[in-house]
This record gives C-alpha cells, structure tokens and sequence, in this order.
C-alpha cells in the first residue's frame, strides 16, 4: 500500500472519532443534565493544561526509538479513559477522565503530523493529500452521528469515540513507517529533548508564529463546543447540523488536495493572513444568527479560517526548528492553537452561550482579529523571506 495512502488511513482513524466527539459531546454532556458552563469548563480544562501537557508527551514520544511507537501507545491509553467516561459518577468524574483523554488524543495529530510532514518532503508527495483523507473520515463522523441522533440516544456518541479510538491504536502500529525518532537509530538523553524544547522557547520568532496562528484557530472554539446546541435553539435538527459540519470540513478536504500549487506559490505567511481574514468575517456574521440558506457558504469560509491557518502554522513551524525538536515544536504548536488560548476561549465561550446565546461568536471575531495582527507582523521578519 503507497505510503501516502497509509499515513492518510491513519489520519482518519484519528479523526472519524474527532469528528463526533468535536460537535457531539456536548450533547452527550446535556443528556447526563450538565450546564453550558460546566460543559464549557470540562471541554477547556485540557486544553489550558496543554501548554504543559503537550510539550511533555512531546518530549515523552522522543524517548522512544520509533515515532509511532508512542501514538499506538497514547491510543490505547486513549480507548481506556473514553471507556470510563461511561461510569455515572457526574460532573467532578467526567471532567477528571476527559482531561485525561483529551490530553493524549490531543497530541495524535501532531506527532503524526511530524511523520506526515518529513515524509512529505523526503518522498515528493503532497502532505495535503493524508490530512485530507483524514478531514474525509472527520465529514463521516459528523454526518453519520447526525443521522444517528435524529433517531437513537445520546449514549451512541461514546460508544463510537471508543470504537475509533481503538481503531487509532491499530493504525498506528499496523500502518505508520517504523521512522526512527532521530536519524542515528537511538533515543535521545532526557538533556538533549529538554534544550531542544528551550530553544524554542526562547525564539520570538517562532513564540509570534505561533501564537498569532493559535488565536486563529483557537477562534473556533464556540463554534466547536455550542454550534450544534445554537443551531438546535434556532430549530435546525441534528441532521442538518451534520451537513452543515460536513460541508466546512468538504471545503477544507478540496483546499487540502487540490490547491497545493497555489499555496506553494503564495507561501505560509499570506496563508496565514487569509485564514485570519476568513476567520473574523465568518465569525462576525454567525454572531447574528443568519438564516439556514446562509449558513452553507459560511460553511466554506473553514477552507481559510481552519485549513489554511493550520497547514500555515505547520509550515512556519516546521521551518523554524530543527529535527533535535520538530515534535517539541509541533506540540508546542498544536497546544496553543488548540490547548490554552482554546481552552480560556471555550470556557468563556460556556458562559456567553448560557446569557448571550450567537453572539459568543462576536468574542471568536476578536481573537482572530488580534492573530491577524501577529501575522501582519511575520512579513518583516528575514528568516522567512524565502517563503
């Protein structure tokens, strides 16, 4: 089986389970009687926590001598937690075992991302192709777990997390390539991975990059979290909420696979202003909660405020660190724009839709508005006039 194809599959055993427990536990959590903030509260602990959770399983997936080695393992580790969340023991239980789990599963994607990217770069091929068949199984989630509500419980949304997460753990040891963790075959001393993780620490450059990307996508936050219950409260049934998801995450699979020479051509830093452009735009409007007919070409605008600000950040990242710390560097990266900047905007994002309902969206606005200043500020900056 070619390579690409292989990496792709084991995307989307991530992200088949991602695309139901993104839009549909909150759900989940309003069948078991939990308040918007104290959904907001749960959803958001992990992410905060990742500014430290994330660099340390960064660094704990260096010790191994495979890249994969650590994914299958946080997977199973995954498919236990999802299992306990399954025991009525309430809101104090559920936000303990979710912290758990969403710190491991959060950090899949981007170790995977530094097999993806690197192989990418060695083999020829178009990383965009992997992650898109991984955005295809995000689109089967969402509109096969639509489907489902419209007609059974609730309870179906945690049974297929932990179906699919049992399925990552068998990607990852059955389909990722044995790529050592570094080129000489050995696992690095504990020292080494901690100044590498200093390093970059310590750059401004990259601290800017990454930053201005997180407030960007940490900007979807309401959106993942309450969009489902704030299309539910203008009538719009689970179904249509699947398509509606479908139909950004369509968006972002075609930016993905079919635009990889345009996105060469005008290079991470532009990507990185049009995804912030896109983001204040769409979230500015859903604030106002326009009608269904409406929603469908806001639903597009994910291509940038999503696909193109996350594969920017990759890109600029991965160019502003060296192999000794590409995984700390990618962890970094994925836990600010989905841990601690997404993780104050959900919380917030809990108690503006229990007192303000769409207009929780007007706070996303903001965010991207200031991460389209940071990355205005990356076009002075020498390192990256290449791209």
């Amino acid at each position: 089986m070619p390579l690409p194809v292989r990496l792709g599959l084991y995307y989307g055993a991530i992200f088949i389970g991602a695309g139901v427990s993104s839009p549909y536990l909150s759900v989940w959590f309003v069948h078991h009687g939990l308040s918007g903030s104290q959904i907001g509260l749960i959803l958001s602990l992990p992410m905060i926590a990742r500014a430290l959770t994330a660099p340390l399983l960064a660094i704990w997936a260096d010790s191994f001598r495979l890249r994969r080695t650590a994914l299958a393992i946080l997977a199973v580790a995954v498919t236990g937690a999802y299992g306990l969340m399954a025991l009525p023991w309430g809101f104090a239980w559920w936000m303990v075992v979710w912290f758990a789990a969403s710190s491991m599963f959060s950090t899949l994607s981007p170790l995977a991302d530094v097999i993806a990217l690197r192989r990418a770069r060695v083999d020829g091929f178009n990383f965009g192709w992997p992650r898109g068949i991984g955005s295809a199984a995000f689109i089967v989630g969402n509109v096969g777990m639509g489907a489902i509500l419209t007609r059974g419980s609730p309870e179906v949304v945690l049974v297929w997390m932990v179906a699919a997460s049992a399925l990552a753990a068998f990607a990852a040891r059955f389909l990722l390539p044995p790529d050592p963790v570094h080129e000489e075959g050995h696992a690095a001393a504990f020292a080494d991975r901690m100044a590498g993780l200093s390093s970059l620490l310590r750059d401004p450059v990259f601290l800017t990059a990454v930053i201005s990307a997180g407030l960007i996508q940490s900007a979807h936050a309401f959106y993942y979290g309450f969009s489902v219950l704030v299309w539910k409260r203008q009538g719009i049934a689970e179904d249509l909420t699947g398509i509606l998801w479908a139909t950004g995450v369509a968006t972002e699979i075609g930016f993905l696979w079919f635009l990889e020479p345009w996105r060469r051509r005008i290079g991470p830093r532009n990507l990185l202003v049009l995804g912030g452009i896109a983001a204040v735009a769409r979230w500015s409007v859903l604030a106002f909660s326009p009608p269904l007919w409406a929603l469908f070409p806001l639903q597009t605008l994910h291509a940038l405020s999503y696909a193109a600000t996350f594969l920017a950040s990759l890109l600029l990242v991965e160019q502003l660190s060296t192999p000794r710390n590409a995984s700390a560097a990618q962890a970094i990266n994925s836990a600010l724009s989905g841990g601690v900047l997404s993780g104050i905007a959900t919380i917030v994002s809990g108690w503006l839709f229990d007192h303000t309902g769409a207009h929780g969206y007007l706070l996303m606005a903001g965010m991207s508005a200031a991460g389209l200043c940071g990355a205005v500020r990356l076009y002075g900056v020498r390192r990256l006039n290449a791209t």
